[in-house]
């Protein structure tokens, strides 16, 4: 079966840099991340600012596309500050920086459901900010893909002419250094795989950028599904962040989650979390699947990573693994769907239209490993199909 996505031509590249206010009381931080800004080509700063007030007040004035907004401030904080933006210009990508303490995480995935477009962790020193090159790529390419995402929409949304453009080249694995344009930014031609014959036992989910929301939003549907099957979830999170993630899954799906310890044996009616800072895996002990935590180097620039959880989950149950990939930044977990699909599991992508970013979906989508490319809301109903043995 093949299909080609999306039906629409696909859009003239945007107009202009994308546009960044960097909102941060510290005065170390917030010149830094404006260097950084400067430093790229298809970025421009828009404007420096010390608090959500100062933020709130100039947004329409200097109307950036992108808003760096710190969590903690003076006069007006970044939750604060957050629906405030929005309500001034509503397609505004915010993402929001906190360091990593329980309360800014539990801050920042509150923000996420109010309505912040992503999170990213700050080293919790101003030395630590300035000497991570991890933070500085991270922060660099959500800001290019969330930022160019909302331009290619704004592009898309004003007329265009008739004549078809010229192809786009396809798009590789994430390079630190070139830049590519968002994977969603391309008409994407993909062929779908037939859904194996056998029915799964167990489900492994990976995702980042838009991950929290779609995760939450997923499981809840699948509350009388996960009563009898073991969930594995690995989203690209820092520790502290992916203890937060753990219980609001618990919330949403009425079944405990946490992140699980060294050799936990694998239950089914309980939902797995790969803890932030090491790789969750899945072993043999004694005949019995159990959890095995690796404290290895990142893959794909991230840890924990979807790729070894695949990979390790298909070695232990083969044809009875359901593997879904949903919304996120890179390439992360195309190679473990891949392994899924040669031991028999099936794979399901989450689609472009519902994804905040279709990185990863979309590079499991054009590997040719999916057997389904759903929005994220019928994703749930077909999982829940396939574990009754429907295939249609």
């Amino acid at each position: 079966m093949s299909l080609a996505l999306s039906a629409a031509p696909a859009p003239p590249a945007p107009h202009g840099p994308i546009r960044v206010m960097v909102v941060d009381d510290s005065v170390v931080v917030r010149g830094l991340v404006s260097r950084w800004i400067e430093e790229e080509s298809d970025f421009e700063l828009a404007a420096s600012l010390r608090t959500g007030r100062d933020a709130v007040m100039q947004l329409e004035r200097v109307a950036p596309d992108v808003v760096i907004l710190d969590v903690e401030m003076p006069e007006l904080d970044g939750i604060s500050a957050l629906p405030l933006l929005l309500e001034k210009k509503r397609d505004l990508v915010v993402i929001m920086a906190s360091t990593l303490t329980r309360r800014n995480a539990e801050v920042s995935l509150r923000a996420l459901s109010l309505g912040a477009a992503d999170y990213i962790p700050k080293p919790e020193t101003n030395r630590g900010v300035t000497t991570s090159t991890t933070f500085r790529y991270e922060l660099m390419e959500k800001i290019r893909q969330l930022g160019g995402r909302r331009k290619h929409r704004d592009a898309a949304a004003r007329p265009r002419p008739t004549a078809l453009s010229s192809p786009r080249p396809s798009l590789g694995t994430a390079d630190p250094v070139a830049h590519p344009p968002p994977v969603d930014s391309h008409r994407t031609m993909f062929r779908l795989r037939p859904f194996t014959t056998a029915v799964p036992r167990v489900l492994a989910i990976g995702s980042s950028t838009g991950g929290p929301q779609a995760l939450t939003k997923m499981v809840g549907q699948l509350r009388s599904l996960s009563e009898r099957i073991p969930i594995l979830v690995t989203q690209h999170m820092p520790p502290t962040f992916t203890t937060i993630m753990a219980e609001h899954l618990a919330r949403a799906s009425g079944r405990p989650a946490h992140e699980p310890s060294q050799g936990e044996p694998i239950a089914a009616g309980v939902i797995y979390v790969a803890p932030g800072g090491r790789h969750m895996l899945v072993t043999r002990q004694n005949g019995v699947p159990v959890i095995a935590l690796d404290d290895g180097p990142m893959i794909n620039f991230c840890k924990p990573a979807v790729d070894p959880m695949f990979s390790t989950a298909s070695q232990v149950w083969g044809n009875a693994l359901l593997g879904v990939i949903l919304t996120g930044m890179g390439c992360d977990g195309t190679q473990g769907a891949s392994e899924i699909v040669a031991a028999g599991g099936n794979i399901i992508a989450q689609d472009e239209a519902t994804s905040v970013v279709w990185g990863m979906p979309g590079q499991a989508a054009q590997a040719g490993v999916c057997a389904a490319v759903l929005p994220l809301d019928q994703i749930a109903s077909k999982i829940t199909r396939l574990f009754a043995g429907d295939r249609s």
